[in-house]
C-alpha cells in the first residue's frame, strides 16, 4: 500500500483553461474508515492526513520531498492530451460523407 500519491491534476471539465494543471500534488491516501459521529451525525475519521495536499512546481521537487521524508509514494504520470482540430465550416463543406443535421 502506498502512503502518498504524486500526480498532476487534470483540467476541470467545466472550464476551457488549464491554469491549475501545471503543478504537482502530493496527497496522502485515506488511512481509516469513515465513521458516523453520534452527536452531530456527520461522517468523519480520526486521521487528518487526508486533508493535507501539498503543491510543488515540478515532479522532481515532489519526488525529492517524498524521498527526503521517507514516504512511500506512487507516481501517477499524466496522460498525453490529444487535440482534434475542428472547424465549424467543415459542417457545410462540399463532398461531406454524412448529412448535416441539428
Amino acid at each position: 500500500m502506498f502512503a502518498v500519491r504524486v500526480y498532476q491534476p487534470r483540467k476541470n471539465a467545466m472550464q476551457s483553461g488549464r491554469g491549475r494543471t501545471r503543478y504537482w500534488i502530493v496527497e496522502f491516501e485515506p488511512g481509516a474508515q469513515l465513521r458516523n459521529d453520534s452527536l452531530m451525525g456527520w461522517a468523519g475519521q480520526g486521521d487528518t492526513r487526508n486533508q493535507l495536499r501539498m503543491r510543488f512546481d515540478s515532479r522532481e521537487e515532489a519526488v525529492s520531498y517524498c524521498e527526503k521524508e521517507g514516504l512511500e509514494y506512487q507516481l501517477l504520470e499524466p496522460k498525453k492530451r490529444s487535440v482534434k482540430r475542428k472547424s465549424y465550416s467543415d459542417n457545410f463543406r462540399y463532398g461531406r460523407d454524412t448529412n448535416w443535421t441539428h
